[in-house]
Parts: C-alpha cells; structure tokens; sequence
C-alpha cells in the first residue's frame, strides 16, 4: 500500500474558494459523470441539503458533486453556485427539458471567526468549481477549512486552529482517499498512538485540557452548550458500489472520525461524512470500508498539521511545548 494524492482518485475534480478576510470558504468535489453516493450523520445538529437523495430508497443513482461548506447552514446558498457551474457545462440529471445538476451539500458552523454575517454564497460555490478545475485543492486554512477549529467546550478563548486535511492510499489498482475539515467541539488526538495532538487548552495556553474529562466534572444539563462546531468531509474510490454501498461504506469511514476526534458526535456537533465511488473497478465493500475509516482518520491530522495561526487561535505548528 502507497500513499498517493487524494487529487490522484480518477473522476473526481476538487477545489476550493475562500474570503479570507471574512474567516469562510467552500470545498467543492465534482464528479461531472456522476458517482453514486452515500452517506452517514452521526452529529445531532447538521446542516445538509439533498440529503434525501443518498437515501437508497431514492430513485436517483448518482450524483455530481459534494459540497463542503462554512457559514452554517448559511453557507448552503454556495450550492447554487456549483449547480449554476455544471449546468453552464451541461452536467446535470436530464429531465428531458433541462439538465439538473444533483448537488448535495454539509456545511460547518465558522462564525465565530472572522465576520459572522459574511457566509459562503452562489459567487464563492462557482469560484470553488473553477478552482476544481484548476486543481487548486490544498490542505490548511482553504476552501471549508478557513474558519474550521477544535477544543470550543469552554468556548473560543481556549480553541485551537484546524482547517482541512486530505490524505489517500492505492492498494493495486485501488484508490481511496478522504478530504475532511475538522471543526470538532472535542479534541483530535493521533489514532496510531493515542497522543492528543490539538484541542482544548489550558486557560493560560500551558498545555492541553482533555475535554471529556473536563465534561465528567459535572453531569447536569447544559443548555446553553456551545455549538459552534461539525466535522465534515468525504471519502473518494475509484471502486464501482452501488448507493446503497456507499452508504455502508460511508458508515465505516465515520469510525476514523470516532478515532481521531473525542468526544465526537455529541449533539453540539452536526458530523457528517459522505462517500463517492466513481469508476469500474471491482473491489471488496469491506476492505474498501475499513481503508475510509483509515483515511479519514489520517486526514483529520492532516488538517491539523497543516494549519496556520489566524483569527486569534493558535495553531498545533505554533505551539511551544507540542
């Protein structure tokens, strides 16, 4: 097994546009020929559109593109834009009068950083197609990482910065990758060795807190909590599943979420992971499920390693003692 690009994963096209000096921006993965799709929410407050059409009950096979976005569900406006890109270029469903361009869509919540009434639009979900098209996909504080961060239980005087992270294998003919931008209200920890990696901070930035035992300190409710969070991401194979497949397998790459993210999934978090399969290479669901959960995993340190320092966080590079 060899690590590759995720940008090497034939079929698949991913790029990225940000406003930088409003801390927001979008990821965009663009299937034109279509692929079949899957996916998997385990955080209880996501922020989605055509959800329903992953659904294997649904009558739609595949679809065109993965839209990963900040701004909350704000943010979900930045799919117009996509659709608006595929169909200039006819991509889309043919309904016999027009092409509709099959766009799903998860976003992030980012607006504690930055400006909160700036949010990723139609303009930006086109300028991220057109970076697809250029190939301008990179790790770090891009495209849906811009304003992504981590350890926010006690709020963003003691969070860290993350953005988003990619990372791919090819095993014989088969690839599989993931892109994942990590806005955790928990920790993020290396699944290889248990180490915590980036997360909560001590209030004087002396080291790390672990957030689930600063949550085992009491067990009342809290009903404010905070809920400026969501991890979301996607994992790519060259692979041919169905939908209902890919929804397996989507549920199988949120396990490399489970590893590298505590807590994870909590009702302030609205995690979502999709999974594209594009291509006609025949493979085992499970290998191909358990090597997402492992991708998944290694591009959620990724975004962390890549990150830079910015709107007032620290990120891992800078720390002294990491």
């Amino acid at each position: 097994m060899q690590e590759i690009r995720v940008t090497d994963i034939e079929h698949f096209k991913i790029g990225q546009a940000e406003d930088r000096a409003s801390g927001t921006g979008c990821t965009v993965l663009l299937c034109p020929d279509g692929a079949a799709a899957g996916l998997d929410v385990r955080g209880g407050g996501p922020a989605s559109r055509e959800s329903e059409l992953l659904r294997p009950v649904a009558a739609a096979e595949k679809i065109h593109a993965v839209l990963l976005s900040g701004g909350s569900a704000f943010g979900l406006d930045a799919a117009g834009g996509v659709m608006r890109w595929l169909e200039e270029r006819g991509v889309g469903f043919d309904t016999g009068v027009a092409k509709v361009p099959l766009v799903c869509a998860s976003c992030l919540y980012d607006l504690t950083v930055g400006s909160c009434t700036t949010r990723p639009d139609a303009a930006l979900g086109y300028a991220a197609c057109e970076g697809a098209a250029a190939g301008n996909y990179q790790d770090g504080c891009f495209g849906a990482g811009t304003g992504a961060s981590v350890g926010k239980y006690y709020g963003m005087e003691q969070a860290m910065k993350t953005g988003i992270g990619s990372y791919a294998v090819q095993l014989g003919e088969l690839k599989v990758g993931a892109v994942v931008a990590v806005n955790a209200l928990g920790d993020v920890f290396d699944w290889k060795d248990g180490r915590q990696v980036a997360g909560l901070l001590a209030a004087d930035q002396s080291g790390f807190l672990r957030t689930e035992a600063e949550m085992y300190r009491h067990t009342q409710i809290v009903k404010n909590k905070f809920v400026g969070n969501t991890t979301i991401g996607a994992v790519l194979t060259n692979a041919c599943f169905s939908k209902t497949e890919m929804n397996k397998i989507a549920a199988m790459a949120q396990n490399g979420l489970v590893r590298a993210i505590r807590p994870v999934n909590t009702t302030a978090d609205g995690d979502s992971l999709y999974a594209l399969s594009a291509g006609s290479l025949e493979a085992d669901l499970d290998v191909v499920g358990t090597l997402a959960a492992q991708v998944a995993a290694e591009a959620i340190l990724r975004a962390v390693s890549s990150a830079t320092s910015s709107y007032g966080l620290i990120a891992r590079r800078d720390l002294p003692w990491a």
